[in-house]
Protein backbone atom coordinates (compact mmCIF):
# COMPACT_ATOMS: atom_id res chain seq x y z
CA UNK A 1 0.00 0.00 0.00
CA UNK A 2 1.47 3.26 -0.89
CA UNK A 3 2.06 5.77 1.90
CA UNK A 4 0.27 9.03 2.02
CA UNK A 5 2.65 12.00 1.51
CA UNK A 6 1.40 14.35 4.47
CA UNK A 7 1.62 17.94 4.95
CA UNK A 8 1.15 19.57 7.93
CA UNK A 9 -2.24 20.60 6.66
CA UNK A 10 -3.93 17.07 5.68
CA UNK A 11 -3.86 14.05 3.84
CA UNK A 12 -5.64 11.25 3.15
CA UNK A 13 -5.95 7.50 3.32
CA UNK A 14 -8.84 5.10 1.38
CA UNK A 15 -10.64 5.39 4.10
CA UNK A 16 -10.28 8.93 6.01
CA UNK A 17 -9.15 12.38 5.32
CA UNK A 18 -7.69 14.66 8.38
CA UNK A 19 -7.12 18.29 8.33
CA UNK A 20 -4.78 19.52 11.02
CA UNK A 21 -5.03 16.58 12.96
CA UNK A 22 -8.68 16.07 12.73
CA UNK A 23 -10.78 13.42 11.13
CA UNK A 24 -12.85 16.17 8.36
CA UNK A 25 -15.91 13.49 8.51
CA UNK A 26 -15.98 12.75 12.24
CA UNK A 27 -14.68 15.85 14.15
CA UNK A 28 -15.04 18.80 11.57
CA UNK A 29 -18.42 18.32 9.68
CA UNK A 30 -21.20 20.04 11.39
CA UNK A 31 -18.97 20.42 14.34
CA UNK A 32 -16.96 24.03 13.07
CA UNK A 33 -18.47 26.49 10.75
CA UNK A 34 -16.29 27.94 7.69
CA UNK A 35 -14.60 30.76 9.28
CA UNK A 36 -13.26 28.53 12.14
CA UNK A 37 -11.90 25.86 8.96
CA UNK A 38 -9.95 28.91 7.88
CA UNK A 39 -8.52 29.31 11.01
CA UNK A 40 -8.19 25.54 11.55
CA UNK A 41 -6.31 25.47 7.51
CA UNK A 42 -4.02 28.63 7.57
CA UNK A 43 -2.73 28.77 11.32
CA UNK A 44 -3.38 25.12 12.37
CA UNK A 45 -5.62 26.23 15.48
CA UNK A 46 -9.19 26.64 16.67
CA UNK A 47 -10.50 30.19 16.71
CA UNK A 48 -12.23 31.86 19.65
CA UNK A 49 -15.30 33.08 19.14
CA UNK A 50 -14.37 36.69 18.90
CA UNK A 51 -12.01 35.66 16.59
CA UNK A 52 -14.74 34.17 14.64
CA UNK A 53 -16.64 37.14 15.13
CA UNK A 54 -14.11 39.13 13.42
CA UNK A 55 -13.39 37.09 10.65
CA UNK A 56 -17.35 37.27 9.93
CA UNK A 57 -17.25 41.10 9.55
CA UNK A 58 -14.03 41.20 7.61
CA UNK A 59 -15.19 38.14 5.29
CA UNK A 60 -19.20 40.00 5.00
CA UNK A 61 -17.22 43.95 4.43
CA UNK A 62 -15.40 42.25 1.58
CA UNK A 63 -17.83 40.28 -0.44
CA UNK A 64 -19.08 42.77 -2.96
CA UNK A 65 -19.13 46.70 -3.46
CA UNK A 66 -21.06 46.72 -6.95
CA UNK A 67 -19.57 46.94 -10.14
CA UNK A 68 -15.74 47.39 -9.31
CA UNK A 69 -13.17 46.11 -11.50
CA UNK A 70 -13.40 42.99 -10.24
CA UNK A 71 -16.54 42.68 -11.00
CA UNK A 72 -16.23 44.09 -14.65
CA UNK A 73 -13.61 41.48 -15.10
CA UNK A 74 -15.43 38.62 -13.77
CA UNK A 75 -18.02 39.45 -16.16
CA UNK A 76 -16.37 40.34 -18.90
CA UNK A 77 -14.47 37.24 -18.75
CA UNK A 78 -17.73 35.57 -18.72
CA UNK A 79 -18.91 36.99 -21.69
CA UNK A 80 -16.26 35.12 -23.85
CA UNK A 81 -15.61 31.72 -22.13
CA UNK A 82 -19.45 31.27 -20.54
CA UNK A 83 -18.72 27.60 -20.14
CA UNK A 84 -15.78 28.56 -17.52
CA UNK A 85 -17.13 30.25 -14.68
CA UNK A 86 -14.32 29.49 -12.97
CA UNK A 87 -12.31 31.88 -15.63
CA UNK A 88 -14.11 34.37 -14.14
CA UNK A 89 -14.09 34.30 -10.93
CA UNK A 90 -10.29 34.24 -11.32
CA UNK A 91 -9.92 37.15 -13.83
CA UNK A 92 -11.81 38.80 -11.23
CA UNK A 93 -9.44 37.54 -8.35
CA UNK A 94 -6.46 38.26 -10.63
CA UNK A 95 -7.40 42.37 -10.21
CA UNK A 96 -7.35 42.50 -6.10
CA UNK A 97 -4.01 44.41 -5.99
CA UNK A 98 -2.58 47.64 -4.13
CA UNK A 99 -5.47 49.72 -5.97
CA UNK A 100 -8.35 47.67 -4.86
CA UNK A 101 -9.50 44.97 -2.38
CA UNK A 102 -5.42 43.88 -1.95
CA UNK A 103 -4.89 47.19 -0.55
CA UNK A 104 -5.23 45.92 3.14
CA UNK A 105 -2.21 43.85 2.78
CA UNK A 106 -0.72 46.79 2.00
CA UNK A 107 -2.84 48.55 5.02
CA UNK A 108 -1.80 45.82 7.34
CA UNK A 109 1.99 45.95 6.29
CA UNK A 110 2.32 49.55 6.77
CA UNK A 111 0.44 49.74 10.16
CA UNK A 112 2.49 47.05 11.49
CA UNK A 113 5.84 48.80 10.61
CA UNK A 114 3.93 51.91 11.98
CA UNK A 115 3.71 50.53 15.27
CA UNK A 116 6.51 48.66 15.51
CA UNK A 117 9.00 51.57 14.71
CA UNK A 118 6.87 54.17 17.32
CA UNK A 119 5.80 52.22 19.60
CA UNK A 120 7.40 54.28 22.24
CA UNK A 121 5.71 57.52 21.12
CA UNK A 122 1.88 56.46 20.70
CA UNK A 123 1.37 57.52 23.97
CA UNK A 124 2.71 61.06 23.45
CA UNK A 125 0.38 63.22 21.04
CA UNK A 126 3.00 65.72 19.83
CA UNK A 127 5.44 62.87 18.96
CA UNK A 128 2.74 60.25 17.43
CA UNK A 129 1.80 63.09 15.23
CA UNK A 130 5.44 63.56 14.43
CA UNK A 131 5.81 60.22 13.50
CA UNK A 132 2.73 60.25 11.21
CA UNK A 133 4.30 63.54 8.87
CA UNK A 134 7.41 61.12 8.79
CA UNK A 135 5.25 58.28 7.44
CA UNK A 136 3.55 60.41 4.51
CA UNK A 137 6.88 61.85 3.79
CA UNK A 138 8.25 58.35 3.86
CA UNK A 139 5.56 57.38 1.41
CA UNK A 140 5.45 60.11 -0.66
CA UNK A 141 9.22 59.85 -1.74
CA UNK A 142 8.73 56.16 -2.56
CA UNK A 143 5.90 57.09 -4.73
CA UNK A 144 3.72 54.83 -2.38
CA UNK A 145 0.15 55.80 -1.34
CA UNK A 146 -0.91 56.29 2.26
CA UNK A 147 -2.57 52.98 2.50
CA UNK A 148 -5.81 52.93 4.41
CA UNK A 149 -7.47 56.32 4.13
CA UNK A 150 -9.81 57.96 1.66
CA UNK A 151 -12.16 56.75 -0.71
CA UNK A 152 -12.92 57.10 -4.85
CA UNK A 153 -16.78 56.97 -3.96
CA UNK A 154 -17.22 57.29 -0.18
CA UNK A 155 -15.52 60.76 -0.13
CA UNK A 156 -17.50 62.02 2.81
CA UNK A 157 -16.61 58.57 4.87
CA UNK A 158 -16.47 54.85 4.88
CA UNK A 159 -20.09 53.54 6.05
CA UNK A 160 -18.10 50.26 6.91
CA UNK A 161 -15.62 51.57 8.96
CA UNK A 162 -17.40 53.04 12.11
CA UNK A 163 -19.17 49.14 12.34
CA UNK A 164 -16.19 47.91 11.81
CA UNK A 165 -14.47 49.71 14.63
CA UNK A 166 -17.25 49.11 16.94
CA UNK A 167 -16.80 44.92 16.52
CA UNK A 168 -13.18 45.44 16.96
CA UNK A 169 -13.44 47.36 20.59
CA UNK A 170 -16.74 44.52 21.18
CA UNK A 171 -14.27 42.07 20.90
CA UNK A 172 -11.09 43.45 22.47
CA UNK A 173 -9.01 44.00 18.87
CA UNK A 174 -9.31 47.55 19.26
CA UNK A 175 -5.38 48.48 20.17
CA UNK A 176 -2.59 50.01 18.80
CA UNK A 177 -2.79 49.43 15.22
CA UNK A 178 -6.56 51.33 15.34
CA UNK A 179 -5.30 54.21 16.82
CA UNK A 180 -2.36 54.64 14.18
CA UNK A 181 -4.92 54.68 11.06
CA UNK A 182 -7.11 57.44 12.97
CA UNK A 183 -4.26 59.50 13.94
CA UNK A 184 -2.66 58.88 10.18
CA UNK A 185 -6.57 59.92 9.10
CA UNK A 186 -7.01 63.03 11.22
CA UNK A 187 -3.44 64.39 10.31
CA UNK A 188 -3.95 63.95 6.42
CA UNK A 189 -6.27 67.53 6.30
CA UNK A 190 -3.35 69.19 7.94
CA UNK A 191 -0.70 67.35 5.42
CA UNK A 192 -2.48 66.85 2.17
CA UNK A 193 -5.20 69.74 2.58
CA UNK A 194 -7.89 66.82 2.12
CA UNK A 195 -9.53 65.31 4.70
CA UNK A 196 -8.57 61.26 4.01
CA UNK A 197 -11.06 59.37 6.31
CA UNK A 198 -10.40 55.39 7.37
CA UNK A 199 -11.66 53.45 4.96
CA UNK A 200 -12.59 49.79 5.09
CA UNK A 201 -9.20 48.64 3.90
CA UNK A 202 -7.43 50.53 7.10
CA UNK A 203 -10.25 49.50 8.80
CA UNK A 204 -9.28 45.77 8.13
CA UNK A 205 -5.33 46.32 8.26
CA UNK A 206 -5.92 47.53 11.86
CA UNK A 207 -8.10 44.39 12.86
CA UNK A 208 -5.96 42.30 11.14
CA UNK A 209 -2.78 43.75 12.66
CA UNK A 210 -4.48 44.24 15.86
CA UNK A 211 -5.69 40.21 15.73
CA UNK A 212 -1.75 39.34 15.66
CA UNK A 213 -2.54 37.54 12.36
CA UNK A 214 -0.11 37.19 9.59
CA UNK A 215 0.11 40.55 7.09
CA UNK A 216 -0.75 38.11 4.26
CA UNK A 217 -4.32 36.83 6.14
CA UNK A 218 -5.71 40.29 4.90
CA UNK A 219 -5.38 40.00 1.19
CA UNK A 220 -6.51 36.08 1.80
CA UNK A 221 -9.75 36.79 3.38
CA UNK A 222 -10.51 39.42 0.81
CA UNK A 223 -10.42 36.86 -1.91
CA UNK A 224 -12.35 34.16 0.03
CA UNK A 225 -14.96 37.03 0.57
CA UNK A 226 -14.83 38.09 -2.82
CA UNK A 227 -15.22 34.60 -4.31
CA UNK A 228 -18.72 34.37 -3.21
CA UNK A 229 -19.50 38.00 -4.64
CA UNK A 230 -18.43 36.95 -8.08
CA UNK A 231 -20.25 33.88 -7.95
CA UNK A 232 -22.89 36.72 -7.31
CA UNK A 233 -22.13 38.54 -10.39
CA UNK A 234 -21.67 35.72 -12.44
CA UNK A 235 -25.12 34.33 -11.77
CA UNK A 236 -26.80 37.43 -12.38
CA UNK A 237 -24.70 37.81 -15.71
CA UNK A 238 -26.49 34.28 -16.34
CA UNK A 239 -29.27 36.08 -16.32
CA UNK A 240 -29.18 39.56 -16.42
CA UNK A 241 -26.71 39.77 -19.30
CA UNK A 242 -24.57 43.26 -18.55
CA UNK A 243 -20.95 42.53 -20.26
CA UNK A 244 -22.01 42.61 -23.72
CA UNK A 245 -23.81 46.05 -22.73
CA UNK A 246 -20.27 47.07 -21.42
CA UNK A 247 -18.38 45.89 -24.33
CA UNK A 248 -20.55 47.70 -26.99
CA UNK A 249 -19.96 51.44 -24.39
CA UNK A 250 -16.16 50.44 -24.96
CA UNK A 251 -16.90 50.33 -28.82
CA UNK A 252 -19.00 53.32 -28.68
CA UNK A 253 -16.51 55.36 -26.98
CA UNK A 254 -13.76 54.38 -29.41
CA UNK A 255 -13.34 57.16 -32.13
CA UNK A 256 -11.67 54.88 -34.29
CA UNK A 257 -15.42 52.74 -34.58
CA UNK A 258 -16.92 56.11 -35.52
CA UNK A 259 -14.49 56.89 -38.28
CA UNK A 260 -13.96 53.19 -39.92
CA UNK A 261 -10.30 53.68 -38.94
CA UNK A 262 -7.68 51.48 -37.24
Amino acid sequence: MTTPIKTEIGYCTTERIYVRGFDLADELLGEVDFVEMIMLVVLGRRASQEERNMLNAILVTVTDHGLTPSALAARLTYLGAPEAPQAAVAAGLLGAGSVFLGAMENATQMLRDFVDENEARLGSEDELGQAVRTLFAKQSAAGTAVFGIGHNIHVHGDPRTPKLKKLAQDNGFYGPHWRAIEAISAASQAITGRRLPVNAGGAVGAIVADMGLPVSMARGLALVGRCAGLLGHILEEKEVPTGKALWNLVLEQDPRNKTGTQ
